[in-house]
């Protein structure tokens, strides 16, 4: 077995390891970055996923770096898409031209952005691919290292061990905290543990957890069979009508779905490209294209690609958290199967604005997405373990709702309302408080959050020393987790997590020492602003 000793290791290279990774190379700290899948990203690139982001995030609401990650994107388009001279003169060009994100663009190019940006750390920066986690070496109140095993062909070892003197966790389910024993959440808390507004009333449950998904990308080819062999659960998945809370409006296969609108359902029309989709309507086929034909040439060179990640393939039948490792295999498996059930009823049983029904020309297609098969490289993952952190974000923090109900001053200085104005904050992140059906039958919430801050009390672990959460599993809750969850957020937190470990490394000081001390972490802070880590809003 391999052995190996840094600075900093960061388990787990998500959207937020990858921003740990950048920050603590360009202050001159190794580390060593270890992923289990061929793309680092997470769910930029190996889940597939375009990013939701705030309103705000060409300006003011994001890292400097973050901005800097989109900016090169849409440059490396302009360089080699051969895009058409009116798509290269749109300052602010979405390459997909999806209406979920004003950056929908193929997860190959955000991998290839991101490694761009490692270069020139790329001497303290050490990536290790293809393995994962599956053991951690602890000593009271420190973990000292963590063993990872092989988990794909292109691993290099069979198993390695890190020994580092900090240690992030950027997995996609918060896997060091259960390896290490760090105190950690899952599930739904009840009203009383935090009083939040939309908590559970009835009890606490670890199993109530969101929907997670498998994606997949497709293109159409108008007049061509592609049907693929019928998946062997499919007339189960194709009958399935959900029973939850709010009820659900049909079968799960239809382009009727849960809505928070009056009527509690909304239909969204599908059009696949050749056909144009009329001005002003929001259908299934541009709500996440990562490719849009229209803008390259020579015209028909490029095939449009849509990038399927809706509610129609969220599972939630198992949960991925508190089960054997089995009871996640058979989770995992349905989810892809559930994915393939649905492009086999959007090929064979869906309605068309026409009135038949079926789309055949419907294919997989993986160039976009790195793989063969047209799936992503790994499940989109919405909720992880959660830390059981110095502070624990409630929706009394950010909740609009609640905040106004509780008459929090200052709620008119924002059409969201003000949000905790936490004074150790490390970054700033926005989003509404989103969370999917549940694998206990809670149907999808949807209710406004104020723009928030991230507290730096957030990422540091109540009891361990020299552990940083650098994803989504920060101390939050089942209800906050829907906004902190994105992109921007989660780059963010990783960053800042980056800049911390290497504060400490630099200084000596441990994360609970720079965080009990506010001179020490008005200290810290000017080191955040100075790299471009915005940590208030302007309207603040």
């Amino acid at each position: 077995m391999k052995e190996l000793s840094t600075k900093v290791l960061i388990v787990g290279g998500g959207t937020g390891g990858v921003a740990a990774a950048i920050a603590l190379g360009s202050r001159g700290i190794d580390c060593v970055m270890v992923d289990p899948f061929d793309w680092i990203g997470g769910q930029l690139t190996s889940q597939a996923v375009p990013p939701d982001e705030n309103q705000w995030v060409e300006t003011f609401g994001a890292t400097r770096r973050y901005q800097d990650m989109r900016h090169r994107v849409r440059a490396w388009y302009r360089a080699h898409g051969h895009l058409t001279a009116a798509a290269c003169d749109r300052p602010l060009l979405n390459p997909g031209g999806g209406w979920v994100s004003r950056l929908c663009a193929m997860p190959r190019v955000f991998h290839t952005v991101l490694e761009e940006m490692l270069g020139p750390v790329a001497r303290h920066v050490t990536i290790i691919k293809g393995m994962e986690p599956v053991d951690a070496s602890t000593d009271g109140d420190r973990v000292r290292s963590v063993r990872f095993g092989r988990c794909a062909a292109s691993a290099p070892h069979d198993a390695i061990t890190v020994s580092a003197t900090y240690i992030l966790d950027a997995t996609e389910l918060g896997d060091l905290y259960e390896l290490a024993g760090i105190e950690h959440a899952i599930g739904a808390e009840h009203q009383r543990d935090h009083g939040e507004m939309h908590a559970r009333t009835d009890k606490a449950d670890p199993m109530d957890q969101q929907a997670f998904s498998w994606c997949f990308a497709i293109e159409h080819r108008e007049g061509e069979e592609c049907t693929i062999p019928k998946p062997p659960g499919y007339d189960a998945w194709a009958s399935y009508v959900p029973t939850m809370t709010p009820p659900w409006c049909g079968p799960l296969f239809s382009w009727t779905v849960p809505s928070h609108n009056v009527e509690g359902c909304r239909t969204f029309p599908f059009i696949p490209h050749p056909q144009r989709c009329p001005e002003g309507m929001w259908d299934m086929w541009r709500y996440r294209r990562i490719v849009d034909s229209s803008i390259h040439e020579p015209a028909g060179s490029m095939p449009d690609v849509c990038l399927v990640n809706w509610v129609q393939m969220d599972y939630w039948k198992l949960p991925l958290l508190g089960v054997d490792q089995a009871t996640r295999a058979k989770a995992c498996a349905e989810a892809r199967e559930q994915s393939l059930a649905l492009l086999y009823w959007m090929q064979t049983a869906a309605p068309r604005l026409d009135g038949g029904t079926g789309f055949p020309g419907l294919r997989l297609r993986g160039e976009e997405l790195g793989t063969a098969d047209g799936f992503a490289m790994a499940p989109y993952i919405r909720e992880p373990r959660r830390l059981m952190a110095r502070t624990i974000v409630s929706e009394a923090h950010i909740g609009t709702e609640q905040r106004r109900a509780e008459g929090k001053p200052d709620q008119d200085k924002s059409p969201l309302g003000l949000a905790e104005p936490f004074a150790d904050s490390v970054g700033i992140g926005h989003y509404t408080l989103d969370l999917h059906p549940s694998t206990a039958g809670r149907n999808s919430l949807y209710v406004p959050a104020a723009p928030f801050r991230i507290p730096m009390g957030s990422l540091i672990p109540r009891r361990v020393r020299n552990v940083l959460a650098a994803g989504k599993g920060i101390g939050v809750t089942h209800i906050t987790n829907g906004c902190y969850r994105m992109h921007h957020t989660e780059w963010n937190i990783g960053e800042s997590a980056g800049l911390l470990a290497a504060h400490c490394v630099e200084t000596g000081l441990e994360p609970h020492a720079v965080h009990g001390d506010p001179v020490r972490v008005e200290d810290f802070q000017r080191e955040l602003a100075a790299q471009g880590v915005r940590l208030a809003w302007p309207w603040e």
